[in-house]
């Protein structure tokens, strides 16, 4: 599988509560298991008005189609090839 980074544009999405983050994360669940094994959440970081999603899928195809059966856009699918962090340099 390989990892990707999805921008999802939803205006307001900062200040949801979080019941409404929970709603979200469920109708997200429910596209998942239709599409289930060939892509699973990892996690998000919600922004004012954007959410960045760490995905694993089998290719980008499968990242669409979850934006398609979710209703949440995937304004930019963005493949991470590999990661550094501060360890790195030692």
């Amino acid at each position: 599988m390989k990892k990707y980074v999805i921008e999802r544009d939803l205006p307001g999405v900062g200040g949801m509560s979080g019941e409404e983050l929970c709603g979200a994360a469920n109708t997200s669940n429910d596209a998942l298991a239709k599409l289930a094994p060939r892509v699973q959440w990892q996690h998000s970081y919600v922004a004012d008005n954007k959410t960045f999603c760490v995905y694993l899928a089998e290719d980008e195809t499968a990242v669409k189609e979850h934006a398609e059966l979710s209703g949440f856009p995937a304004t930019t699918i963005t493949e991470i090839k590999t990661m550094i962090d501060p360890t790195t340099a030692g």
